[in-house]
């Protein structure tokens, strides 16, 4: 019986199988987040954010070549690699998995039976199934994400070891640790998590050549992690530093050509290592000979990040952070432009600032006197802190946002001006970074999950539960009395901790009858688990659920797995004592893990049917006029446009403008050159006035010869903050003149009405009911680079005779928008048209509405990604994206009633209701808003339906409030406001309408369960 043969074919098999799952339910264009960005990127091999992945960009190119060029096809094709990748991790899982059982249970020149060959087999398909249909991993599978990808480098590197260590015995079996080396160094360019393997590998080398001793294993295990730093800062940060350094020094001091001294250095390093291969095999040293060549074969993968600085230099459509040169490629593998988390030693969120330091220079490529010049752009500083306040593992640290300060304090139940301790960052540690980051979501895939609602430690989102009513009743309260939209959660799976309950056993197996293994297999998944979550140090209040991070811990326990099967068997045997027990094990591990497993998870990991993220950049791009501007957030908000105009060509027209990044000299610089089909945008900046570290900040100042209730040209005001003129600047402390904002009240330059009416802004009957002005008030006392960028596209488009109509998306207008702007936007479908006039009487800070246009976008245009059907599945992130539809189609639908056109009101509102079916999107404030616009278009019947399903939903989570304890309830206080609030305004509603019946009913349910639950109202929201 040929083991090798039928390891093998099993293994492909099992491969087939996960590839077809993932196939079947791949998304077949852009989801939301960075598949996007990554799609856009793969068309045309573009620079994607920092620290890029530009070896995973290249294999997404060559799909992307295998579409044909379709337009309508190439992100199909891009994400079959994502499925085809993890299908390929599945494959190396397997394998791993019956090398593992097959050392437990054949020892060495003992032959395999019929029956340990199908437990073997079995374990690696329990094993590798429990893993194909896990949560977190199965979610990256079906897009274009990094993810996938590498787990299978990470899969494929710890079975290339376990080869190694099959044949570490032969003449040429080091060859399977250059490859290894190989592989990491090509991994660097898909993700640094693929270096967490690393100890693991160490372990294994050291196992198999030396006689294990517990100080071995301890030395063993330091080398990795040594190994792992070293590639991690020596190979990916210092190599290119150094390479940087040495053209700094070439360019500016010998007068040589740019890129002359990374060459030099390149050459330099090349003739080292070679150098010291010849001296290792002189001397016969076999560690400095498997050490050289391995770092040479790391450096050789590591080589992909010339791709971003090549493709930079092309300007490309998409160029993030512009590293079009070794300078700039450092900061771009260093993640400068992120926030940067302390790891062992830092400040507390409250640590006093005592100073700042100047840790290096930010330079740009200019030519002086004729030669290639490297000039000092902007100096990179990093805070001093309080010495006495800083701490060994601070984690709570982060005080960039107010939000997260008070997360800390109310987590830890400090009040503002406490001072925290060490017992605090640990506590925050061990309960969010450890129990809520990460055990929560390994729980998620091995024991069940809740709902797919982004919580922050509440009882009632986003929680691990396990199927087993009485217990999670004690966690969570009664789920079943919850509303559809959490009780029917398709994200609410129940595996009774069958999963989790089998890997426990075969990790105790594995640890009683081969603990150098069961160590291995321990070290993976600390480094691919706990280990992150110290790395990351996470800061409060992620803006996404943070999973996918730790998905090679669910890979490690699936190896426990499937090894679960073999004590499994042990007990089925001696209880049946039939020599049938091994096909009893396999079917009954199947039908208990991965057969559960996927009966609960397909249903929320179908994207098969949904387009929403292409359906919601296609609206908003359809949105908008010829050669617009459009000002948009980052990643939901932008990475879909980026697709459709770089993948697709849809509109292509329309320039694209994050507001964030405009905040970065290299992004306003892009502004300058055309893109696509899109004109460069207007500024009044010059590249002086924004390069490096100019006006990266401007203060407010009420200077007192400047009347401070007069509004001003807002041009004039853009040319005054970047004057050179010294009697426009402001004399600070510490004696240097600065430039500084007069005025917060600006003007800018309208049209004539007859513009407006032949641009078809206005219609002739409007010419009367406008105010032709636009004047606005900044809502801040200081304006950052991308403040003053946006004022500055602004105020050269006015210049221009507003040649360009300018919008933005919808996450930006609103009371609180920090440039004023409201009174001059106008909804027009999902996206704000900014105008130079406003309607008379308007509201400070209302909004105005296009009534017609917004009714034909969403009656006509509008296409609904899979919403408009009920067998879709929508997770939060995408309802997040539906709520805008639901909102602006009962204000425009008021809008309507309000001038007597209310049969075409409740059309639309009939239209959103339809394409944004209760299945996709349960009944939530904006289903309140468009039964209110029901009832003000007089369509009383639809508004009383709409009124009593939200009134039963609303009661249903006030019911399952009641099943909680004291403590528990204390978390639901804001959902319980809103919940009880929906209640009594649909009360009002009816009132106001008429419909009396309706009103006392809702008015006198939400009496009852305000008088109950008093206590818990009229508690202070956590």
């Amino acid at each position: 019986m040929n083991y090798r043969k039928i390891n093998n074919l099993t293994g492909w098999m099992v491969f087939a199988f996960a590839t077809m799952v993932y196939l079947l339910t791949m998304e077949r264009t852009a989801s939301f987040w960075d598949c996007g960005e990554f799609l856009a990127c793969a068309s045309k091999l573009e620079v994607g954010h920092s620290p890029g992945a530009p070896f995973f960009m290249t294999i997404q190119r060559l799909f992307a070549i295998f579409s044909g060029g379709s337009k309508t096809s190439m992100a199909a094709v891009i994400n079959s690699e994502s499925a085809i990748a993890s299908g390929f991790t599945i494959l190396f899982l397997f394998w791993s998995i019956t090398h593992f059982a097959r050392k437990l249970l054949i020892k060495n020149g003992d032959t395999i039976s019929k029956q340990q060959l199908w437990l073997i087999m079995g374990s690696g398909v329990v094993g590798a199934l429990a893993y194909t249909f896990s949560d977190t991993f199965w979610f990256s599978a079906v897009e274009a994400e990094v993810y996938a990808t590498s787990s299978c480098f990470t899969a494929l590197v710890f079975w290339a070891m376990l080869k190694w260590e099959d044949t570490a015995d032969s003449k040429y079996a080091d060859r399977w640790l250059v490859l290894i080396a190989y592989l990491i160094g090509i991994s660097i360019g898909i993700h640094l998590l693929n270096l967490l393997a690393i100890p693991a590998l160490a372990v294994i080398f050291y196992f198999r050549r030396y006689k294990a001793t517990k100080m071995g294993i301890v030395i063993a295990f330091v080398v990795g992690c040594v190994m792992l730093a070293a590639v991690q800062f020596g190979v990916i940060q210092y190599l290119p530093m150094m390479a940087a350094q040495f053209d700094l020094l070439f360019v500016n001091s010998f007068g040589m050509p740019f890129d002359s001294g990374a060459l030099f250095f390149a050459v330099l390093l090349l003739a080292g290592l070679v150098g010291l291969l010849f001296y290792a095999k002189k001397k016969n040293n076999y560690w400095l000979h498997i050490g050289t060549i391995s770092l040479l074969f790391i450096i050789l993968g590591f080589s992909s990040y010339l791709i971003p600085m090549i493709r930079s230099r092309a300007n490309v459509g998409v160029d993030m952070t512009n590293p079009d040169n070794v300078m700039s490629l450092v900061s771009y593998l260093k993640r400068e432009q992120f926030l940067q988390q302390p790891l062992l030693y830092g400040p507390d969120y409250n640590t006093p600032v005592t100073g700042i330091n100047q840790k290096g220079n930010s330079y740009s490529q200019v030519k002086k006197d004729g030669k290639d010049y490297y000039e000092v752009t902007d100096h990179k500083f990093n805070y001093k802190y309080d010495e006495s306040r800083m701490r060994f593992f601070p984690r709570i640290w982060d005080n960039s946002d107010p939000t997260h300060v008070q997360y800390y304090q109310s987590y830890l139940g400090l009040d503002k001006d406490d001072i925290p301790t060490s017992a605090d960052n640990l506590s925050f540690f061990m309960g969010y970074q450890i129990n809520w980051m990460w055990w929560r979501y390994f729980m998620w895939n091995y024991a069940g999950r809740q709902n797919d609602f982004e919580g922050q430690g509440e009882v009632k989102n986003g929680n691990w539960i396990s199927g087993i009513q009485p217990l999670d009743k004690m966690r969570v309260g009664d789920m079943n009395a919850m509303s559809s939209g959490f009780n029917d959660n398709k994200a609410r799976n129940q595996l009774y901790f069958l999963p989790l309950i089998l890997g426990i056993l075969g990790m105790i197996y594995q640890f009683n009858h081969h603990r150098k293994d069961a160590m291995v297999v321990l070290i993976l998944f600390f480094f691919t688990g706990i280990a992150i979550a110290i790395y990351l140090n996470m800061a409060a209040l992620q803006p996404r659920e943070r999973d996918y991070a730790f998905a090679g811990s669910t890979y490690a326990f699936a190896i426990w797995i499937g090894l679960g099967v073999l004590l499994v068997q042990q007990w089925i045997q001696r209880l049946t004592k039939t020599p049938k027990a091994v096909y009893l094990t396999l079917l009954l591990c199947l039908l208990a893990v991965p057969a559960l497993m996927a009966k609960e998870e397909w249903d929320d990991h179908d994207r098969s049917g949904k387009s929403l993220a292409r359906a919601t950049a296609y609206n908003t791009l359809m949105s908008c006029a010829p050669n617009a501007i459009l000002f948009t957030s980052g990643d939901n908000d932008t990475f879909p446009l980026w697709y459709l105009q770089e993948v697709e060509g849809i509109r292509r027209d329309v320039r694209v403008l994050i507001i964030e990044l405009l905040g970065t000299d290299w992004y306003v610089d892009q502004l300058n050159y055309r893109v696509n089909d899109a004109d460069a945008v207007p500024m009044i900046w010059k590249k002086e006035d924004y390069i490096g570290g100019n006006h990266n900040y401007v203060g407010y100042f009420s200077n007192p010869q400047i009347p401070q209730d007069k509004y001003f040209n807002l041009e004039e005001i853009c040319k005054f903050v970047i004057s050179n003129d010294q009697q426009n600047k402001l004399a600070t402390n510490s004696g240097s003149m600065e430039n500084y904002l007069p005025s917060k009240k600006f003007f800018v330059q309208g049209l004539p009405v007859q513009q407006l009416v032949d641009r078809k802004w206005i219609s002739p009957a409007d010419s009367a009911t406008i105010n032709n002005e636009m004047k606005f008030e900044f809502q801040k006392d200081a304006a950052y680079k991308n403040d003053l960028a946006v004022l500055n596209i602004i105020a050269a488009n006015a210049r221009d005779g507003w040649k360009r109509p300018i919008y933005f998306n919808g996450s930006y207008p609103g009371n609180d928008n920090p440039m004023g702007l409201a009174n001059n936007l106008r909804m027009e479908g999902v996206v704000y048209h900014l105008l130079p006039f406003t309607t008379k009487n308007i509201a400070p800070g209302e909004i105005m509405i296009d009534k017609d246009k917004t009714s034909d976008l969403f009656t006509k245009k509008y296409i609904w990604g899979g919403a408009e059907q009920n067998d879709v599945y929508f997770d939060e992130k995408n309802r997040v994206m539906l709520m805008s539809y639901r909102f602006n189609a009962a204000r425009t639908a008021d809008e309507l009633t309000a001038v007597g056109r209310k049969e075409e009101a409740v059309k639309l509102l009939d239209k959103i209701m339809t394409s944004v079916t209760e299945s996709s999107y349960y009944y939530d404030v904006t289903a309140f808003y468009i039964a209110q616009a029901y009832y003000r278009a007089g369509a009383q019947d639809k508004g009383k339906e709409l009124a009593m399903k939200i009134t039963r939903n609303a009661e249903a989570d006030i019911a399952w409030t009641k099943t909680l304890s004291e403590k528990q309830q204390e978390s639901t206080t804001r959902d319980l406001r809103n919940d009880l609030g929906l209640m009594n305004m649909l009360a009002s509603t009816a009132a106001e309408a008429g419909d009396s019946a309706t009103a006392k009913f809702i008015a006198a349910r939400f009496q009852a369960h305000y008088t109950s639950l008093a206590p818990v109202v009229n508690a202070s929201a956590p």
